[in-house]
């Protein structure tokens, strides 16, 4: 049987807190085997778990000592998943200073875990996120009008 709506709510709400940490099994084992990440405005799509478990290696390894702090600016819940908009600092900055970035991820509802997410950044903040992994992205078809 198919996972109800706050189900979905409590599964995308501890993806979120297990990105805190520094142990990709508690994000991963939030994801479906078909999950996808879409990238935007980047235009980038990372399709399957094998790029998701790559994608927080580099993570926890890459990104997040670089992060020096990060405030949750707003969150909210729909049937499609759990949005959340956050304000990081990441000490990437000109002569070792602060750098400010905006982002906002949509963890999207699967069947039974998280289908993925969509991330709004600017391309530099996604190109310190994703890394190498950016490479083996696809760009997004989102059809036409």
């Amino acid at each position: 049987m198919p996972a109800t709506r706050d189900e979905l709510v409590a599964i995308a709400l501890a993806h979120a807190a297990a990105e805190a940490l520094d142990d990709p099994a508690p994000v991963l084992a939030t994801l479906e085997d078909d999950c996808v990440y879409e990238l935007q405005p980047l235009g980038v799509v990372l399709e399957g778990l094998a790029l998701a478990r790559r994608y927080y290696d580099h993570f926890f390894s890459t990104f997040r000592p670089l992060v020096a702090g990060y405030a949750q600016r707003g969150e909210w819940t729909d049937d499609h998943g759990v949005g959340q908009e956050y304000t990081i600092w990441t000490r990437t900055g000109a002569g070792g200073g602060l750098e400010r970035h905006e982002v906002i991820g949509i963890l999207t509802f699967g069947t039974d875990r998280l289908s993925g997410e969509r991330v709004y950044g600017s391309d530099r903040l996604l190109q310190l996120m994703f890394g190498p992994v950016l490479d083996d992205g696809r760009p997004v078809d989102v059809g036409s009008p």
